[in-house]
């Protein structure tokens, strides 16, 4: 392995760690509905579980309330039941073929709770990042032993690194004072 390569697996791994911190920030409940809310509720779909997204329709009446309109009109109840027995603590309500989703208001002390929560996988992912890092320099030293490399050589692709996990931990550090921002607003 090259050093190009070492900077570019490593790039492209720092940047899966900063899509899967979005995936799982957007996961996190504000006092807003979002149609994305839903995409890890398991329905079961004559004996199989299918995401809702491919059994209803999703999408959202107002800020506060997301409306499921299930294809078929006996899949209501599963919908229903699936969604109220999701951990995102949501209580649907059926009107006849349609389900409305209303998104309680959040309280602060649920909001405070919610922000320890998001810091938390922020700490997750700029530790997996630091990982990267560590890893990457490791491969580098491992090159100059081998006599692949050359220190100066490993001591340039050394700050590269650093500079990439610094900008990767500034991005971090972004996603959670905009998600922040968005949780602590009334």
């Amino acid at each position: 392995m090259t050093i190009a390569e070492i900077k570019k697996t490593s790039e492209q791994k720092m940047l899966k760690s900063i899509e899967a911190l979005k995936s799982d920030l957007s996961k996190v409940r504000t006092g807003r509905a979002h149609t994305g809310l839903l995409d890890h509720v398991m329905v079961d779909y004559y004996g199989t579980m299918m995401p809702i997204n491919q059994v209803a329709n999703v999408n959202l009446l107002d800020a506060r309330t997301i409306s499921v309109q299930p294809w078929e009109k006996k899949m209501a109840q599963a919908v229903e039941k699936a969604i109220r027995e999701s951990d995102l603590g949501l209580n649907p309500q059926s009107q006849g073929d349609q389900i409305r989703v209303p998104m309680p208001a959040l309280t602060e002390e649920r909001r405070r709770e919610l922000v320890k929560v998001i810091k938390h996988e922020a700490e997750s992912a700029k530790i997996a990042v630091r990982n990267l890092r560590r890893d990457a320099n490791q491969q580098l030293k491992d090159l100059v032993k081998a006599k692949e490399a050359s220190e100066d050589d490993e001591r340039r692709a050394q700050d590269d690194i650093q500079k990439m996990t610094d900008r990767f931990i500034v991005e971090v550090d972004k996603l959670v004072s905009q998600k922040e921002a968005e949780i602590m607003a009334v």
